[in-house]
């Protein structure tokens, strides 16, 4: 079986290409933001994803845009990879500690889209990334996802930490919940 997906979406914001694999792969990450290409890098690595992200979006206002629209882009390829999701786990859960900061990821890819994000981030930015942002990629990935998902940040005093640990937890929970266990669909209605 092969679940792979490519996707671009061109705005007047944004220029970004997503190639997503879900039996692996390299991972490439290329946004222009440092610590969003660390955490992207982590949730494709620890999801066991080929994972390659482009993205250029205008910087020069901030890096909502482009957080945000690689959120979207991510979903769509997600979804597109997952198909009729027949065979798949389809929820999946990881608690990430790092150092001080500990980190919770919930999903079930459910087709009805729902954010439950619970974090407070002790530190305003991280490098060019202000830590709201992550919010926003999660609501946009899990919406064009087809993702149910409660994440928190349980606590930490570093925002770097607790943020890293957040998309380490959501990697490991994916690889979960996209995992072949079965034939059928993971519903007792019959579909997702």
């Amino acid at each position: 079986m092969t679940r792979t997906a490519t996707v671009h979406r061109k705005t007047k914001e944004t220029d970004i290409t997503v190639a997503l694999a879900l039996e692996g792969g390299t991972v490439t990450v290329n946004t222009g933001i440092g610590f969003f290409d660390h955490v992207l890098t982590a949730l494709g690595f620890y999801a066991g994803f080929g994972l390659e992200i482009t993205a250029k979006g205008d910087l020069h206002v901030d890096a909502h845009h482009t957080v945000e629209d690689v959120g979207i882009v991510l979903g769509q390829a997600l979804a597109q990879a997952l198909g009729d999701k027949v065979g798949i786990t389809r929820f999946g859960s990881a608690f990430v500690p790092m150092d001080e900061s500990l980190a919770r990821a919930v999903l079930d890819i459910s087709a009805r889209p729902y954010l439950v994000y619970d974090a407070v981030m002790p530190q305003e930015r991280i490098g060019d990334y202000d830590s709201c942002l992550t919010a926003e990629f999660l609501r946009a990935l899990t919406v064009h996802g087809g993702l149910t998902l409660h994440m928190a940040g349980l606590y930490g005093v570093n925002a770097h930490h607790l943020t890293e640990a957040m998309f380490k937890a959501l990697g490991l929970a994916l690889k979960q919940a996209v995992a072949v266990g079965g034939d059928g669909v993971t519903s007792t209605k019959g579909a997702l």
